[in-house]
């Protein structure tokens, strides 16, 4: 399993030891990371905690950009997250390995962005090339978002959400039940990933978005239920407000990010994404 890890270069992210305001704050998170040992780095310039407000896209760039001037602007790994190879454990660089960067630290990961802009693709792809996509809304906030990343050849981790950080916890009713409904939304989305011609996509059932706790715990537990996409399953459960509620499927199992991240683990999950 891959571990990746969130640095988040905003001022109002949850979680206060995520964020890094400052190119030093950044190495200094970066490098705490890499000591535990993730494979990928998340650079997110825009909250989507419960209730976040909506942030312009030159408000996400003037965010991201400092961060992505200490990531190598060349030879940046051109990463293969294609399944199965991914579920071995490891990142293979496609061009024979990384170089080293002295200006984030030991050992060059993977880089991935968080957004939902297909612009903000764009700029990160002319600043450092080759880089993972992270969009919460898997193409749906922006119709430009899924033919810029075939367009580009990109990884992309598409999630499951409804709504927006401020409507998302009204919209929990999933009549067939949230396993089924999530499984038919990626079912829709693997065709239209086929149409677009992105070939390299990751399946996040999108745990604490527009799911009540039972609910996440309910997509937890069956994971397995989406093996058949034939996609690496990302995982991020850390902090998530259901992690502090007990699992009703097992009962008498204490509760945590790490009793969730464990449960993950064992259920299959090939990236888990981490604080």
């Amino acid at each position: 399993m891959i571990l990746m890890g969130v640095v988040n270069l905003t001022p109002d992210s949850f979680r206060a030891e995520t964020r890094a305001m400052s190119p030093a704050a950044v190495r200094r998170r970066v490098k705490a990371l890499l000591g535990r040992g993730c494979g990928i780095i998340d650079f997110g310039a825009v909250s989507t905690r419960p209730g976040a407000a909506d942030v312009p896209v030159e408000t996400e760039w003037q965010r991201l950009e400092p961060a992505l001037t200490l990531v190598e602007t060349a030879g940046v790994p051109s990463q293969d997250l294609r399944h199965p190879r991914l579920r071995g454990g490891t990142v293979s660089s496609a061009n024979g390995g990384a170089k080293r960067s002295e200006a984030v630290g030991e050992g060059t990961p993977a880089v991935s962005v968080d957004t939902t802009s297909a612009e903000i693709v764009r700029r990160t792809y002319g600043r450092i090339g080759r880089f993972i996509v992270n969009d919460i809304s898997a193409g749906e906030d922006d119709p430009e978002m899924l033919p810029t990343v075939a367009e580009l050849g990109l990884p992309y981790i598409a999630m499951h959400k409804r709504g927006n950080p401020r409507s998302m916890d009204t919209l929990t009713e999933y009549p067939q039940g949230v396993v089924k409904a999530v499984d038919e939304y990626f079912e829709q989305f693997a065709e239209k990933a086929e149409k677009m011609g992105i070939t390299e996509w990751i399946l996040d059932p999108g745990f604490g978005f527009a799911k009540t706790a039972e609910q996440n715990w309910e997509l937890l537990e069956n994971l397995p239920a989406f093996r058949h996409f034939g996609r690496p399953i990302l995982v991020g459960v850390a902090d998530k407000r259901f992690t502090r509620t007990p699992n009703p499927f097992a009962p008498g199992q204490t509760t945590g990010s790490q009793y969730a991240e464990r449960l993950a683990e064992e259920r299959g999950a090939d990236i888990l994404r981490i604080h």
